[in-house]
């Protein structure tokens, strides 16, 4: 075996990378998920989102307690507009989640571009959700990304969401 594999052995050995990219090629993202994250069906969004408006793309952990949703919505917002946008989801929270206790709500620059950054724990019917949310503009529509798992499971997966949210790229605007 000559040196060069073997020290890209090694190396994969001792630092492994086995996280999968998803993301909307079309729209221009990608993303790096944790470890052992795969699509969910179209069955498994619909019972887990069963609004109309529901997410497009979700991945998730074998379980499905931790899930990254994700989806470039339709309407049109610009990056001049985030902060009446954040003021404008804080409130429809505020409304439609029971026990939301927020941990953060600001505006962040991630990969050179301004997002509303939220993060919150919510009760949902059978368990408490730890939420961690981005929304920006991505050819004039509003890019969403949410992270979330249950409180209990949160604290084991956090490293491996945060650094999932730290991978982002856009491959074109």
């Amino acid at each position: 075996m000559n040196n060069i594999l073997l020290i890209t052995l090694l190396s994969l050995i001792s630092n492994p990378c086995w996280s999968e990219r998803f993301g909307i090629p079309e729209a221009g993202i990608v993303f790096d998920a944790p470890d052992g994250f795969t699509k969910l069906s179209a069955e498994e969004i619909a019972f887990k989102y069963p609004s109309s408006r529901a997410t497009a793309f979700v991945v998730g952990n074998k379980k499905r307690t931790t899930t990254i949703a994700y989806d470039l919505k339709p309407e049109k917002i610009s990056p001049e507009h985030l902060s009446e946008i954040k003021t404008y989801f804080e409130s429809v929270f505020e409304r439609i989640i029971p026990g939301i206790e927020w941990k953060k709500r600001e505006i962040i620059d991630l990969r050179n571009k301004k997002w509303v950054y939220f993060e919150m724990t919510s009760r949902a019917i059978d368990t408490d959700i730890y939420n961690i949310m981005l929304i920006t503009s991505l050819k004039n529509q509003m890019l969403v990304l949410n992270f979330n798992s249950t409180t209990k499971e949160f604290p084991k997966i956090e490293a491996s969401l945060r650094k999932s949210l730290q991978s982002i790229e856009f491959t074109e605007e």
